[in-house]
């Protein structure tokens, strides 16, 4: 089916997945272009290309996945440090339109960044704007009723 995504066509074979755990509606394989040694993906089996569009069970199930898969990464690379990361949508750069967390195992000497290197020129203010903060949350609460 040409429609498939890439995901969806490595968990039904169609492309080789080096799987690390399986559940009933999610998968986890080795990202085969890792960050990092051990990068892997949790997936849900449905290809949903948002986090809203799970169902309730579903993303349950994924979150189970995800600790089941960093169980099974702290095992081997000998920590219990990990990026968790999903990009949910094309602006927060999702390149597959299919649900995905990246679980990345860090161990020490890694390089890896945290946070403000995905938003290197952002300057947070210091100290925190809390009247900013206030009013913003309440436009969001309002917006959503």
């Amino acid at each position: 089916m040409s429609d498939q995504t890439l995901f969806e066509k490595i968990l039904c074979g169609d492309i080789p997945g080096n799987f690390i755990a399986r559940g009933e509606n999610w998968a986890s394989f080795l990202d085969v272009f890792p960050r990092s040694q051990g990068h892997t993906l949790v997936v849900p089996k449905r290809a949903a290309k948002r986090i809203t569009e799970l169902e309730k069970e579903e993303l349950t199930e994924l979150m189970e996945g995800v600790k089941i898969t960093q169980g099974k990464l702290s095992k081997y690379f000998g920590t219990q440090d990990f990026t968790v990361m999903v990009h949910d949508g094309p602006l927060a750069g999702q390149e597959i339109p299919h649900v995905h967390f990246h679980i990345i195992p860090r161990i020490s000497g890694d390089k890896g960044l945290a946070l403000p290197a995905i938003f290197p020129d952002a300057r947070p203010p210091n100290p925190p704007d809390f009247a900013h903060l206030s009013e913003l949350c309440n436009n969001i609460r309002e917006a959503s009723e």
